[in-house]
């Protein structure tokens, strides 16, 4: 069957929309933040028990994920720190309450920030998923003062009513359908909601852990990203996101490849930098009326 949630509509039958103050392409920077239950099976593995046996608790693997909330999320909050850009902070629930310093930080710094679930858990395995929602957005407005306005499942995942309970509850729009270079309205029971274009291409677990490239991936996809989209802009603006996650891109030997892609990325015209919530004003104020 079609997409249920969305028409089919190519992006080359669309109005030209332009982004504000000449910019071309609107860079949008997410960075997922997650809480992993020590007692339960973890939710990706790097390495593989001895025997092929499968344990709780995996100690190894929890090392893994762990090194991110302690070191890899600081190198990665410094560079973004250090060139000025606001990052959507993508968040389990959870993360408010065991690691609030990273909270903290990350508003201290503006950042946006955007609801992951309350744990990393597919939505797919929980009793009451409209619970689940609410929790999150109750933990996250409590935090930091505001509810989110976006929305991403773990693992991207969504049931089959998801989109109506997120609309239903408040929230505006969601990273899951990675689908297109421009956001898109959504169908949905009640209210409104609105598809952002979050990216598994220049995604760090797809490129390092399924796809087991090098540490310059990231530079190097990000250039080439760029100069498609680039070039396509000139016919109306385009999204171009880049999502990381502490236990993968804060590794010493993968942080420096991050930061490049920001030295680049601010040498070229008609770059803007733009929070998730941003970009979706941008978007509906362009296509009012249309």
């Amino acid at each position: 069957m079609p997409n249920p949630r969305a028409d089919f509509l190519p992006i080359i039958e669309r109005d030209a929309l332009q982004l504000p103050e000449g910019g071309r392409i609107a860079v949008w920077v997410i960075v997922n933040v997650e809480e992993w239950n020590f007692e339960a099976p973890m939710a990706r593995t790097v390495l593989p028990f001895p025997q092929g046996v499968s344990l709780t608790p995996d100690v190894a693997n929890y090392g893994w994920y762990d090194y991110g909330q302690r070191v890899g999320f600081w190198r990665i909050k410094e560079v973004l720190d250090r060139h000025g850009i606001r990052a959507t902070l993508s968040l389990n629930g959870a993360v408010c309450e065991y690691y609030p310093r990273i909270v903290d930080e990350s508003t201290k710094s503006n950042w946006e920030v955007l609801g992951h679930s309350y744990i990393q858990r597919s939505l797919l395995l929980e009793d009451d998923e409209r619970s689940v929602i609410r929790k999150t957005i109750d933990v996250i407005k409590k935090k930091t003062g505001q509810a989110p306005r976006g929305w991403m499942g773990p693992g991207l995942g969504e049931t089959v009513d998801s989109a109506d309970i997120l609309a239903e509850e408040g929230i505006e729009y969601v990273a899951d359908w990675v689908n297109d270079d421009l956001p898109y309205q959504m169908k949905v029971k009640k209210g409104t909601l609105y598809s952002l274009p979050y990216t598994l291409e220049l995604n760090d677990i797809p490129m390092y852990m399924v796809q087991y490239h090098r540490s310059p991936e990231m530079y190097d996809r990000a250039r080439d990203q760029f100069e498609t989209l680039y070039r396509e802009s000139a016919d109306g603006a385009r999204v171009m996101a880049i999502a990381v996650h502490p236990f993968i891109t804060g590794a010493a030997h993968r942080i420096k490849y991050f930061n490049k892609v920001f030295d680049y990325l601010k040498e070229q015209k008609g770059v803007i930098f733009m929070t998730g919530s941003e970009i979706l004003d941008w978007y509906k104020g362009a296509t009012a009326g249309k």
